[in-house]
């Protein structure tokens, strides 16, 4: 059961109605950095989490933490919206509203949605979920989320630096802090699961005898014109604590011509290949 208020998480304003800053703003709805993508995946993350009922109750707090962002962003696509013509007579008596529409605002901001916020990134293509990891693994869904947290934080960075208006300034803020605190709050999970090395490798439950662990610690240089890039990757005791890094300079390959042989009779193939 959600409950609803009716108030807005933070206040939101514009000073100077923008109808290209709607259509970016999009992108933080419906765009694979947006917040539909977090709010569902924490929610779906919720829903199969198993085990420690806190990390349960930690993603769908935060998952209705993220519907509020949505309800903040649409108002704030509507609101750049405000005074957006019409009409093309409406249109033409206004120059620069013109050239904004012409400009690259979204038409289907006037032709599908009446001037307000759609479930779309900032091209109008609707979000479709494919971004939505909930793998059942908290370590690896923790690791999912933090990098959702960062490139969303990457967008609203973006945005704030898109417009002038203080009205969008001071409210891209408030998500820029909230992006800040979520990925530590995730990263804190990790920690709590034991750290990087209790987690690694993901999952850590698999047995060793069910992994070709010769395999399992070098890195391997594929470049034929540098040497391999050296660092903590390439040397030094792994992250897990369980071998130490290496790297393979010029590695050969293991395996075989991958050789298929005839085709079968009736395939449709060419008679050459039976």
């Amino acid at each position: 059961m959600f409950h609803h208020s009716s108030k807005l998480q933070y206040p939101v304003r514009v000073d100077k109605p923008d109808p290209q800053f709607a259509m970016l703003l999009q992108q933080a709805i419906g765009g694979i950095e947006g917040e539909i993508r977090v709010a569902m995946q924490y929610f779906f993350q919720a829903m199969g989490a198993r085990g420690d009922d806190r990390i349960r109750d930690l993603l769908m707090s935060t998952a209705t933490e993220e519907l509020s962002h949505i309800e903040m962003l649409g108002h704030a696509v509507a609101l750049n919206l405000e005074g957006a013509p019409v009409s093309y007579q409406e249109a033409s008596a206004k120059d620069p509203v013109i050239n904004a529409i012409l400009g690259g605002a979204n038409p289907r901001h006037l032709l599908s949605s009446g001037l307000s916020a759609m479930p779309v990134n900032a091209n109008g293509v609707p979000f479709d979920m494919s971004h939505v990891y909930a793998t059942g693994n908290i370590a690896a869904d923790m690791q999912a989320n933090v990098a959702a947290e960062a490139s969303g934080r990457v967008l609203a960075s973006r945005l704030y630096n898109w417009t002038d208006d203080k009205g969008m300034k001071d409210f891209l803020s408030f998500l820029i802090a909230r992006d800040t605190y979520h990925q530590q709050q995730w990263l804190a999970v990790i920690e709590d699961l034991g750290g990087l090395q209790e987690s690694l490798p993901i999952p850590n439950s698999t047995p060793e005898e069910h992994e070709a662990t010769e395999h399992s610690y070098y890195f391997l240089n594929t470049l034929l014109d540098k040497e391999a890039p050296q660092g903590r990757w390439s040397e030094g005791p792994s992250l897990d604590g369980r071998s130490q890094y290496s790297f393979k300079q010029q590695p050969e390959p293991l395996g075989q011509v991958p050789t298929l042989g005839k085709a079968k009779p009736g395939s449709g193939a060419q008679k050459e290949q039976l």
